[in-house]
């Protein structure tokens, strides 16, 4: 079903977007999962997920911003933006302290282009330098500030809103076809709707996403992972340049000593949390969190959040959620 989205993103995409999909650098990505991997632990949650690829992601991403922008390096940025992903993702972002901001997987991203002969290559035949697409914060329509709809925001959350079974292809379909460039309060460009229940309903089910990315059973599984992976690395079975391999190779590295095959196996059972001081078999984590919503722009008139109260209510409810008390895992699920 995921797969579909990319016939609605554009309905036709250049061959130099082929061609850098189709590096060593960007076919990795197809080995690195959307869903830091959560989807491998025994969560109901997780369990049941279609597979969702950074690669699919990516490719989505520079899709929508090709449909909307007809610029080459504005899309090129897109499609790269995730090219220095590691395996589990913002799992090492977790491992780094940086999961309120989850940026530091995306250090390696211009060494990571200038590496590839075949990216370099097409970007030479452009005219384009690195430069130009290695950091895709510069395009708004690509990324922009939180909570803003940007390229990748809308992809991700059309992803899940599929995955989670939040809403249909027909209704994707229907949010994307609804959307225009134009200028948001202050000034600069932006993916806005144009119609304003639209705009509210795509935002409630941006919002349902948000509440999975932070729900307890995803950020314990994100904060175990990044134990387990940093233990790894203390024990000299992991590298942090094995990271940016493919999952399965990473998961042969983590299981190839016996203390790195029990905590996969006691991550793999993960199947339920519970909040309390002490843990039976698991430890005890306060884990914050990442909150992530949209609050789309109607196209003349303004923000959902002011425009509708349905939206604002729910928005202030979870910007306000705390947080703040223990989370324990569980692998009896009787």
């Amino acid at each position: 079903m995921i797969e579909r989205l990319l016939d609605i993103y554009s309905e036709e995409i250049p061959a130099f977007l082929y061609e850098i999909a189709d590096s060593p650098q960007m076919q990795r990505l197809k080995g690195i999962g959307m869903n830091c991997g959560c989807e491998y632990t025994s969560f109901p949650l997780f369990s049941a997920l279609e597979p969702y690829s950074r690669f699919m992601h990516s490719v989505g991403v520079g899709a929508i911003v090709w449909n909307f922008t007809r610029d080459p390096k504005q899309a090129i940025a897109g499609l790269l933006h995730d090219v220095a992903s590691p395996a589990f993702a913002h799992v090492i972002d977790f491992m780094k302290g940086d999961y309120l901001v989850q940026e530091s997987t995306e250090e390696r991203t211009a060494s990571i282009i200038a590496s590839s002969v075949s990216i370099c290559e097409v970007l030479a035949m452009l005219g384009i330098s690195i430069g130009q697409v290695s950091d895709y914060h510069l395009y708004p329509i690509a990324d922009n500030d939180s909570p803003r709809l940007s390229a990748d925001r809308l992809e991700y959350t059309m992803g899940n809103i599929l995955n989670y079974k939040y809403g249909t292809l027909d209704d994707v379909s229907r949010y994307y076809g609804n959307l225009t460039v134009a200028e948001n309060e202050e000034g600069e460009q932006e993916l806005c709707f144009r119609n304003g229940d639209i705009a509210e309903e795509f935002a409630l089910k941006a919002l349902d996403c948000g509440k999975v990315y932070v729900c307890d059973a995803d950020r314990y599984s994100m904060q175990y992972l990044a134990q387990i992976v940093k233990s790894a690395i203390g024990r000299g079975t992991v590298t942090e340049d094995m990271l940016y391999e493919i999952e399965k190779k990473v998961i042969v590295a983590l299981t190839s000593d016996d203390a790195g095959r029990k905590d996969w196996e006691s991550f793999r059972s993960l199947c339920k949390t519970e909040r309390c001081e002490e843990g039976k078999a698991y430890p005890v984590y306060r884990i914050d969190a990442k909150k992530r919503f949209i609050d789309p722009y109607v196209a003349g008139r303004g923000r959902t959040s002011v425009l509708s109260a349905k939206f604002k209510e729910a928005v202030t409810a979870f910007r306000e959620y705390s947080f703040d008390y223990p989370v324990a895992g569980c692998s009896d699920c009787v």
